[in-house]
């Protein structure tokens, strides 16, 4: 029983010291508990509507390559994209929401082995993973995903517009990274980045938040009345570094995207809640 009650106490020191090791390089913001306007009138999925939350804890950027490496080095963790060989990756030249399945695409080649690796990204967001994956990731790092109105409570950052800014949509390059070409013909990297940026490469929220908007959707919990029954969908948030004014336009506080939960995308990511401790 000795022998037992030590090996516990051991396990717990483990799995508290890993967990501390994989927060260590995300900055988190508390959101106060409160009652908050989430969603937007008229609004098919996501309607005006008052919801109370308790206090919690988001960080402050999304997830980076250099967090998750230190997870699969744990583990040895293989993720959909490379199991699978699914993955779906985006190149200059390809038509409005055309994209390519690419076998050689995972997390370490999120845009496929031909496009390069994570060499000199560390601290890019990770991205080419699913939803199943990221849910590996949060049992071993001790966080969880941010549910839906929770994520927005934290993206709005108290503004009751469609931005956090406020009404003017022409202002987007200065907080978020994403398309800003007409089309997707031409690459654009005009605003220094053709795919992801370094997490808190622009301006934060009022609420310390980094790319809530673009750079890459955003997984949240949660499910919606249209979701079909038989099938499992994950619902991701914010637009990502391929959305554009004419195409996707999800950089915003409202909208809400839909995909398989085993589908891995180079424009996807997360960022992540991390659990109250008792007072």
């Amino acid at each position: 029983m000795r022998y037992l009650l030590y090996g516990s106490m051991l396990l717990g020191i483990l799995l508290h010291g890993r967990q501390a090791r994989a927060q260590q390089d995300t900055a988190f913001v508390t959101i106060p508990a409160g009652t908050y306007s989430v969603g937007q009138q008229g609004h098919k999925l996501n309607p005006l509507r008052q919801v109370t939350v308790k206090a919690y804890t988001i960080g402050a950027t999304e997830v980076t390559n250099q967090q998750f490496a230190r997870f699969v080095a744990a583990t040895q963790y293989r993720t959909d994209a490379e199991r699978l060989k699914n993955a779906m990756v985006f190149e200059p030249g390809l038509a409005e929401f055309a994209w390519l399945q690419d076998s050689t695409a995972n997390w370490r080649y999120p845009n496929g082995r031909s496009r390069g690796d994570l060499s000199g990204k560390e601290h890019h967001p990770v991205t080419t993973i699913s939803y199943t994956d990221i849910q590996a990731y949060c049992r071993w790092a001790g966080v969880r995903l941010p549910g839906f109105e929770e994520w927005e409570i934290a993206a709005r950052a108290g503004s009751p517009d469609l931005y956090f800014w406020g009404k003017d949509k022409t202002q987007i390059g200065i907080y978020a990274n994403i398309w800003h070409g007409r089309d997707h013909r031409v690459a654009d990297s005009s605003d220094g980045y053709l795919y992801t940026a370094p997490v808190a490469s622009f301006k934060p929220n009022a609420y310390g938040l980094y790319d809530v908007y673009g750079n890459v959707f955003e997984f949240c919990e949660g499910s919606l009345p249209g979701d079909p029954k038989d099938r499992k969908l994950a619902h991701a948030r914010g637009g990502s570094w391929w959305c554009s004014k004419n195409a996707c336009s999800f950089f915003n506080s409202a909208d809400i995207g839909r995909v398989s939960r085993h589908a891995s995308f180079s424009n996807q990511g997360f960022r992540v809640v991390k659990p109250q401790t008792a007072p």
